[in-house]
């Protein structure tokens, strides 16, 4: 047998492999804590991008203070319906869809003695079965993409889902009353990895990004608990509370055409903490 390392023009193709201009971004949840620091990482990397959320003053504020081309729509998470009809709207303005960033997320704190089906089944449907629907919506318009590039005899475009998860996906919270939290975002991990399965006969990747607590307005109690904040401390190796911006990175990685090998994969974004025990 011949060489089969093949032969590649470093300086040329590298550089592509982070390229994300042109990208046709959908971020449901995207003028959240995390959604708005991932937004203005897409676009700045020259992707264009629909931020979407329930309050589409919230959405368009953002939308205008981002600018080049981005735009703002009106989502309700817990309507299936809604997620439909948001995804194809963000496609149309957008001219297609490429990438899904799924930043939705809720937390309803109650101990496990006092868990109510409300708060247990609003989490469900917010933080799992949002994720579903929106995974499926975005599926269904990358599969045709796909299918249609194929049939042309053109290269598949570059089309990818993200969805935010957390370390509570692999850890519990001592004295914290996380179930639902907890118990969807676990879920969620199963959930990227079976779509993951699903979608890569069509060139289609599926990841997550998993954050440990980030100073946005989701962690408030933490910092109005000194004692709490300590021990959260003491427990990352790395000494802090993550940033925002400290998550952009490992999602632009996810949507660029050089992560197109890395498929059904969870990114711990945490500092260290599922490193340790």
């Amino acid at each position: 047998m011949g060489e089969i390392t093949p032969s590649v023009d470093f300086a040329r193709e590298l550089p592509s492999l982070g390229d994300l201009a042109g990208l046709r971004c959908f971020l449901p949840g995207g003028y959240g804590g995390l959604g708005e620091a991932i937004a203005w990482g897409l676009a700045l990397a020259g992707a264009k991008v629909a931020v979407a959320g329930r309050s589409n003053e919230r959405a368009w504020e953002l939308a205008r203070a981002i600018g080049r081309g981005a735009v703002g729509i009106a989502l309700d998470a817990e309507s299936v319906e809604d997620a439909r009809r948001a995804t194809d709207e963000a496609a149309e303005r957008l001219g297609g869809l490429d990438v899904l960033v799924n930043c939705i997320g809720i937390q309803r704190e109650e101990p496990i003695l006092d868990v109510t089906e409300a708060a247990f089944d609003e989490v469900y449907r917010v933080n799992l079965r949002a994720a579903m629907f929106l995974g499926q919506a975005a599926a269904r318009r990358q599969v045709e993409a796909a299918e249609t590039a194929r049939a042309a005899g053109k290269a598949v475009p570059v089309q990818r889902q993200v969805h935010l998860l957390s370390v509570r996906s692999q850890l519990g919270l001592r004295k914290r009353g996380y179930s639902a939290y907890c118990a969807t975002k676990g879920a969620l991990v199963m959930l990227v990895k079976q779509h993951a399965m699903e979608l890569a006969p069509h060139g289609i990747t599926v990841n997550g990004v998993a954050p440990t607590f980030v100073y946005t307005e989701m962690i408030r109690h933490v910092m109005e608990n000194p004692a709490f904040r300590q021990q959260l401390l003491d427990r990352i190796p790395l000494g802090r509370i993550a940033d925002p911006k400290d998550v952009v990175t490992p999602v632009l990685f996810f949507c660029a055409p050089g992560a197109g090998f890395v498929t059904g994969q969870v990114l711990y974004v945490d500092g260290g903490i599922t490193a340790s025990q």
